[in-house]
């Protein structure tokens, strides 16, 4: 289901939208009309159109093949998209090619079936491989499967945590029937819009008299359209297109592929080492300490640092590190960029240091040229690492392109983000870090005055999870074992919460344990917290008790606290041992 529905989103995010023109054009480009009808000599079964209906009208109706195209197009395209990003690399090697081989093989199909639209003798050439299939009307349609064919070898969607899995699996030769099976339901869950878009494609020609009466100009508009999109992705004109387009799919991406689920079912891709990055919080709203900073290892090769050589981390304990997870072709690598630019700009004097670490996601981006001439379209200055086994990408548990790491003075992470946006929060860590490396560093003003600050009226929702909790305080968290906590002395500052009594804090949720305490200080007209189990609940605010929740079975949500209007109060729960905790919500 996780495969399925991040296929969906893939479909739809704008990281595709080059190959759209083409399917939607190609599904309409077929020989017959969809359960189209017509009479000998009639306008509609002529193969040029330019007579004039002769027959009698009690002719015998004809009717025209039903255009298959569209499946066509769309099963060459999953299938090769799925095969190749499984077992691409691990052909490539095994016969010695070129790492960028299979983008070179897809855009040399798309331009003879371009030109097989324009010039049918050429269309007949492509077809004759498949003219010994018996199945009816599959040899009509063996230019389109090879147009699907082509479109799957250059089909680079936004990579996403499946993706991630997939491609990972892919580049280790680590092919399970997990594996497989999410595959083929993230290549499913791609067809689908595909494939409406290619049947919209087909039922517009076949329904709106303009297209009918100029068949043969679709034709040739579609196969001009597939040399000219050869020629775009050849010269990475299209990318230059992307990048201008906002990435409407992040959010539901993140919510799907990035859930506790998802998350669960994806976490076979990693193992127990440097556990400690889980505990930080994936554009968190304050500095964190997750653990001493991976080393960069198993790279291929350095450039952009003097004579190539590589950087080590340690050599760089008195500055402020940005690591940043990218690679040459992903959109949401590329939007990014300006952001960092500007950052090595404003914040190099000041002890700033960026490193990218280059991670591909398929075969031809591993090859050294490539990613050289990619940065430097893009004005990559800064150290590049060639991550080509995606040896550290795993170091850091991470599954997103892009991913952004900042280590402080001292080697620490302290803050990571996934994906795009909150520039402006990344941008006030790398500021705090440098005041924590030198009091008196003198920084210039923000690169960017938009800050997203929260609610000023509400507390954001707050998950109860070793890896997605935020605003915590007080004793350490210890992942996954009964350990004994101790509120903080002192006033707790809004938005932050603690723990008291014993609990076990886990990926899910938080188990009580033996005098279980909870404190939290929010901003809202109402408190409200998911909880499961059998027991008690007392909730006080302000030390004073206001009631006591009956909890019984299942996760459900509960409502701590309403008021008329919003107010800041220090919310207290004393919890029966066995009950979970998952999520806050504020309202």
């Amino acid at each position: 289901m996780i495969g399925l529905l991040g296929g969906l989103i893939t479909a739809v995010s704008p990281c595709i939208l080059p190959v759209l023109p083409v399917v939607f054009l190609a599904g309409g480009t077929g020989r017959g009309d969809d359960d189209a009808t017509s009479t000998p000599g009639s306008k509609g079964a002529e193969a040029g159109g330019g007579g004039v209906a002769t027959a009698p009208a009690t002719a015998v109706p004809v009717r025209t093949p039903r255009n298959r195209r569209p499946y066509a197009v769309v099963a060459g395209l999953v299938v090769s998209f799925a095969f190749f990003t499984l077992l691409g690399v691990t052909i490539i090697s095994a016969l010695g090619l070129p790492q960028d081989i299979l983008r070179y093989v897809g855009l040399a199909l798309l331009v003879p079936i371009g030109l097989g639209l324009i010039l049918p003798p050429v269309e007949r050439l492509l077809e004759k491989p498949f003219a010994r299939i018996p199945q009816r009307q599959v040899n009509k349609e063996g230019s389109a499967f090879a147009l699907g064919l082509g479109l799957g070898l250059l089909y680079v969607p936004c990579a996403g945590p499946v993706l991630a899995a997939i491609t990972i699996a892919g580049a280790r030769g680590e092919i399970s029937s997990d594996i497989v099976v999410l595959t083929l339901s993230f290549a499913v869950g791609t067809a689908v819009p595909l494939l409406v878009f290619a049947l919209a494609g087909r039922r517009v020609a076949a329904r709106v008299n303009a297209f009918r009466r100029r068949a043969r100009g679709l034709r040739i508009a579609a196969g001009s359209l597939m040399i000219v999109l050869a020629l775009g992705l050849a010269f990475d004109v299209t990318a230059a297109i992307q990048r201008a387009l906002p990435d409407y799919t992040s959010g539901v991406q993140k919510k799907i592929e990035d859930s506790d689920a998802a998350r669960q079912q994806l976490s076979g891709l990693y193992d127990d080492s440097n556990k400690e990055l889980s505990r930080c919080e994936d554009g968190a709203d304050e500095l964190r300490s997750c653990g001493k900073a991976p080393a960069l290892e198993g790279i291929d090769s350095w450039f952009n640092t003097p004579g190539d050589r590589p950087v080590d981390l340690k050599s760089l304990r008195d500055k402020v590190t940005l690591v940043d997870f990218w690679t040459y072709s992903c959109i949401n690598c590329q939007r990014a960029v300006p952001h960092l630019r500007d950052w090595e700009r404003a914040y190099k004097d000041a002890g700033l240091r960026i490193i990218g670490v280059h991670s591909p996601e398929f075969a031809f981006e591993k090859k050294r040229s490539n990613v050289v001439s990619g940065a430097e379209k893009l004005g990559v200055t800064w150290p590049v690492a060639l991550d080509n086994d995606l040896t550290t990408r795993d170091n850091y548990r991470n599954r997103f392109w892009p991913a952004k790491y900042l280590i402080d003075a001292e080697g620490t992470v302290r803050y990571f983000k996934f994906g795009e946006g909150q520039y402006d929060r990344t941008e006030k860590m790398i500021r705090e870090l440098l005041r924590q490396a030198d009091p008196t560093v003198a920084l210039p003003e923000p690169t960017d005055r938009t800050m997203d600050d929260l609610a000023a009226d509400r507390t954001p929702e707050t998950y109860l999870s070793n890896l997605r909790i935020r605003g915590y305080t007080g004793t350490p968290l210890v992942d996954d074992q009964p350990t004994a906590y101790r509120f903080p002395k002192g006033t707790l500052p809004l938005n932050k919460l603690s723990l008291d009594g014993t609990w076990t804090a886990g990926y899910e949720n938080f188990t009580a344990g033996r005098d279980a305490r909870l404190a939290f200080t929010y901003r809202a007209k109402n408190a409200n917290l998911v909880l499961a189990g059998t027991g008690k609940v007392t909730v006080l605010v302000n030390g004073e008790a206001t009631k006591t929740i009956t909890v019984t079975g299942s996760p459900t949500l509960y409502r701590l606290t309403d008021d008329r209007d919003a107010r800041t109060a220090r919310l207290e729960l004393r919890v029966d041992e066995g009950l979970q905790a998952y999520v806050f919500t504020f309202g």
